[in-house]
């Protein structure tokens, strides 16, 4: 099976990373979204198997027992999420190079275990105050959830310097014409 390479973007929940990462999609026809499996429920309009992959808590557990995930984390008490294997074989049997859209420590584990073959890109807000406006503004969360991202985005931001690049997002059009530079540079 062929290698292909590995473009990473993580950032604390609300700094775009989702964003900047389908405008990559949408640039480059050589890239294939990575789907994350996930003990979570769907919310909003989320599609199984095109967003996540949403899987049973027993199943999740299941799979890391039988060393089916790269990388995996409980990002919040009871929730897992993570990489597996298969998902970067299935992209890479395609011809094509994986990007991801990950939580900050998910990102550093691919980054160590990919070294030279990843790029690492930590996606940093204007402030933690905008970051917490746009989660507020999503209307998707409860108030003891929101305050659970706000804590697990403080710590995160304190992370951007383990990366490859900060990409700043204060201006989204700015943030996305870098991100193509970025990635267009590394896959040459």
């Amino acid at each position: 099976m062929k290698q292909g390479k590995l473009i990473i973007f993580s950032a604390p929940s609300g700094a775009g990373k989702t964003t900047i990462v389908k405008h990559l999609l949408s640039k480059f026809d050589n890239l294939s979204f990575s789907i994350s499996a996930t003990t979570r429920e769907l919310r909003g309009d989320e599609t199984n198997e095109k967003d996540y992959y949403f899987i049973s808590k027993e199943e999740f557990l299941h799979k890391v027992a039988h060393q089916e995930f790269v990388e995996f984390e409980e990002v919040y008490t009871g929730t897992f999420y993570g990489t597996l294997r298969s998902e970067i074989e299935r992209i890479w049997e395609g011809g094509k190079h994986v990007i991801f859209d990950i939580d900050v420590e998910g990102g550093l584990r691919l980054k160590r275990k990919f070294e030279d073959d990843a790029l690492a890109i930590f996606v940093q807000p204007p402030s933690l105050e905008v970051l917490k406006e746009r989660l507020a503004g999503r209307g998707t969360d409860s108030e003891e959830k929101l305050q659970e991202r706000y804590a697990k985005a403080e710590k995160e931001l304190a992370y951007a310097d383990k990366f490859d690049v900060i990409l700043k997002n204060f201006d989204l059009e700015t943030a996305c014409a870098e991100a193509e530079q970025l990635v267009g540079n590394f896959l040459k």
